[in-house]
């Protein structure tokens, strides 16, 4: 018999899921010495540039997407409010310079200008078939201040208003459309002067022309005709930008102001109605949104990005967009920019498109945003409330059903954009994982199930494989998550299956064994189909001996990375080793055995203190079974003396461990003869001191061995072994009965061929434990039903047998 872990663990242990145990599965399992082995969970590396690749990333720099570049005004096209003839325009090559001073120019110029329509569809060419000048490229960068002409007109004096002869014929031409050489005196200053406001009544004008309303929302302005609602809530947004001073920067002032402008817009649209595309002069906003992004602030163009999207851009401009909030998110600074406004609703409404191959590109960046973000906890714990996890499941499920075409090259090009959008969700998942909060959701949206099948599909992909790993590693440690994934079909084979397709991606493969030996620490099903699955134990054994003789070279000797995966490896197999088939497997295992006597013969316990412990509990848990063909039986002599120089180390841990296996092997009366003859039980006898229940019961399952041996009884009785039980039995025996029923044996032994020392003491001792009622239970009903069922069915008989024998000298031996 050999020690059990402390009461705390084993409690836990023997703790059921879903039910109560009975008494006797509560006993059964206390009596087993086998033990699940904790190690810490591998460290998730923090990236410092916040890249859409990691600095570790196996794709080739020049064949993924680019994480910086430059982003200004020109990169964005003309907006495409109506077909447009094909013709695109050129970026200026002079410095760029706004205004929307409606007096800067003066009056001089009659050039045809463009208007604002009175419905889409309606507008027409203006007269003689002349087309309006392009707007030219500005940059807020120098913006004109108000004369005091201007500056003390109202906002209708400075908007001239003039009625046109025909309605009809107001015109509104895009950008792309133009074919005249571009005007630098042609700017939103003249956009806005030229915007002809009809001076007739505005109920009049409604019964005239009633398509010419724009609003669908039932809102106060539902009655407000489109000319006044421009006029009124759309212009004077646009005007307020010539108010701020020139400088050669913006100061924070002048960008607060141009957030709440801009803020100002998209509240005045969404009231009408006239987000996304509805609105009939999407186009002039949109230019000017697009120049303001020269301004080159975060905060602004945080803002701009909002109401961009808001307007439902596409093509070039939404990729554009969606990289320059990429870029923002990249500066960690920036997040609670994030948390401060509605953004977060805009870049999850990307992901939620039906057609992501439409803009797959965009959406890359968009979830490399949301990833970079989700980094933050604050902001995480923003997206988990708006449904973040089941957003990018579902984005998940829908690129790996992509759109059926039988072209191979668009195949091939999707499948290779899915795969850098993939690590994007998978690497935001694993940030996300993080939370505590973030348990239920990945629960309850099948997660664990649709993560497999990315691993199943994309195995080959080192950057997706890794960032579900780490997701894997992190979850596993609950164990709510590790029955949901150990229940998930495939995921063992799965794992195995990677470890031996990538046995050298070391960062891989220590974050799957880590998980492994999580489900095999809990599951018993997962112990059974890791066994079970063909060559499965031949991987690890593939995997431990690589690692192992990697190892052994003098310049790995000691690599942290390396022995880290051995650590996890040999853990495993210690879990495994707790089922009675795959333990009495694993025993009769030769080169299981061999390497992991290698460790112990070759690894020093100061310098790899967490590799040797686990090689000894995994050699502990394989000596529990007696089968004839174990080969740790076989070599007892070669193990006793690699356990002897551990009891010698000054690891407390590794003594602990080294007696826990002598405690199975004492069985064996070789073993016996070692230890006495090497002065073991000396050791063992001073362990009873220590006060400490998990310590003590390693030593009592060597000495009830020993004790039952008649050759070695007046030797332990020397040694004041029966003092230290009783006073272990009066100091521990409340807190762990299993331990107070393994001291009462050893205590019967001890007398077998001799009178019992300190008799009256000890039945004192037993007449008061023995009394149900005399005794506190905890107030804890899980925790007291496991004390009540080892005190019933292990502590009492034993005791009473004791007992009894304190009055009757020749009472028959108890059988070890």
């Amino acid at each position: 018999m050999s020690g059990m872990d402390l009461q705390q663990d084993r409690s836990e242990h023997v703790q059921p899921r879903l039910r109560r145990q009975t008494s006797a599965e509560i006993v059964s399992e206390a009596r087993r010495s086998l033990r699940a082995l904790a190690t810490q969970r591998p460290l998730t590396p923090q990236e410092k540039h916040r890249p859409l690749f990691g600095e570790s990333s196996s794709r080739a720099h020049d064949g993924r997407p680019p994480s910086a570049f430059s982003l200004h005004g020109r990169h964005f096209e003309a907006p495409d409010s109506r077909p447009g003839s094909g013709t695109r325009l050129s970026p200026l090559e002079h410095k760029p310079r706004l205004s929307v001073s409606l007096d800067e120019y003066g009056g001089d110029n009659e050039a045809s200008l463009p208007k604002p329509p009175a419905e889409r569809g309606s507008t027409r060419i203006g007269s003689g078939g002349s087309r309006a000048r392009p707007l030219r490229a500005a940059s807020i960068h120098r913006l004109p201040v108000m004369t005091p002409h201007t500056r003390n007109m109202s906002l209708e004096a400075r908007i001239e208003v003039e009625q046109p002869d025909d309605r009809e014929k107001l015109h509104y031409a895009d950008v792309t459309e133009h074919k005249t050489k571009p005007s630098p005196e042609t700017d939103l200053h003249t956009l806005l002067k030229h915007s002809r406001i009809p001076q007739t009544d505005v109920s009049t004008e409604r019964e005239a022309k009633p398509e010419a309303r724009l609003g669908y929302g039932d809102t106060c302005d539902d009655n407000m005709d489109d000319s006044v609602f421009w006029s009124t809530k759309v212009l004077p947004v646009l005007q307020e930008f010539e108010s701020f001073a020139p400088g050669d920067g913006v100061s924070d002032e002048i960008v607060g102001q141009l957030c709440i402008s801009c803020n100002r817009l998209h509240d005045a649209l969404a009231e009408r109605g006239m987000l996304g595309r509805q609105c009939k002069k999407r186009s002039a906003i949109l230019r000017t949104l697009f120049r303001l992004i020269d301004v080159g602030s975060d905060q602004l163009n945080l803002t701009l990005a909002k109401l961009i999207l808001a307007l439902n851009v596409s093509g070039n401009n939404l990729l554009n967009i969606c990289k320059l909030v990429f870029k923002i998110s990249r500066n960690a600074s920036n997040d609670g920019m994030f948390l401060a406004d509605s953004i977060l609703d805009s870049l999850l409404c990307q992901l939620q498109c039906e057609d992501v191959w439409s803009k797959a590109e965009a959406v890359l960046y968009c979830v490399g945003s949301l990833k970079l973000l989700s980094g933050n906890s604050a902001v995480s714990s923003r997206l988990l409330a708006k449904d973040f996890i089941g957003t990018l499941l579902q984005l998940s499920n829908s690129l790996m059903h992509g759109p059926v075409t039988a072209d191979v090259t668009t195949q091939r090009s999707e499948g290779i954009i899915a795969g850098h959008i993939l690590v994007q969700v998978t690497a935001a998942l694993r940030n996300i994982a993080d939370q505590s909060e973030s348990r239920p959701s990945f629960l309850s949206n099948e997660a664990f199930f649709t993560l497999c099948v990315i691993l199943e599909h994309h195995r080959s992909d080192l950057d997706i494989c890794i960032n579900v790993a780490r997701i894997f590693s992190k979850l596993s440690t609950y164990t709510e998550c590790c029955h949901a994934l150990a229940e998930t079909p495939r995921c063992c084979k799965l794992f195995l299956e990677l470890l031996g397709k990538h046995s050298r991606k070391q960062d891989l493969v220590v974050r799957l064994l880590f998980t492994l030996g999580n489900l095999t620490s809990k599951s018993v099903e997962a112990r059974e189909r890791v066994y079970e699955e063909e060559g499965g134990i031949d991987v690890l054994l593939d995997l431990f001996q690589a690692y192992q003789e990697t190892l052994s070279s003098p310049e790995q000797c000691h690599a942290p990375e390396k022995e880290d995966i051995l650590v996890k490896l040999i853990r495993l197999l210690a879990n495994l080793a707790i089922h009675p088939t795959v333990g009495s497997a694993l025993a009769a295992n030769s080169l299981c055995v061999q390497l992991l006597l290698e460790v112990l013969g070759r690894r020093c316990v100061e310098k790899s203190e967490e590799l040797v412990i686990n090689a000894v509990a995994t050699i502990n848990n394989l000596s529990y079974y007696q089968c004839e063909s174990s080969v740790v039986r076989s070599q007892h002599t070669h193990i006793s003396q690699l356990l002897l120089k551990l009891l010698l180390s000054s690891s407390m841990d590794a003594v602990l461990e080294a007696t826990r296996v002598f405690g199975n092997l004492s069985q064996i009366r070789a073993v016996r003869r070692f230890i006495m003859q090497h002065r073991v039980e000396q050791f063992v006898v001073t362990l009873l001191d220590s006060k400490t229940p998990d310590v003590c019961f390693s030593a009592c399952g060597v000495l009830i061995n020993l004790s039952a041996d008649p050759d070695h009884r007046a030797a332990l009785r020397a040694e004041g072994t029966t003092q230290k039980l009783m006073d272990c039995l009066r100091d521990l025996g409340p807190r762990d009965w299993h331990l107070a029923a393994v001291v009462c044996q050893t205590l019967w032994n001890c007398s077998l061929d001799g009178e019992m020392q300190h008799s009256q003491k000890l039945l004192e001792i037993l007449q008061l434990y023995t009394d149900k009622g005399a005794l506190q239970w905890p107030s804890d009903d899980g925790v007291r039903q496991v004390q009540e069922a080892c005190w019933e069915l292990l502590f009492l008989p034993v005791a009473e047998s004791l007992r009894q024998r304190l009055h009757v000298e020749d009472t028959p031996g108890i059988s070890p």
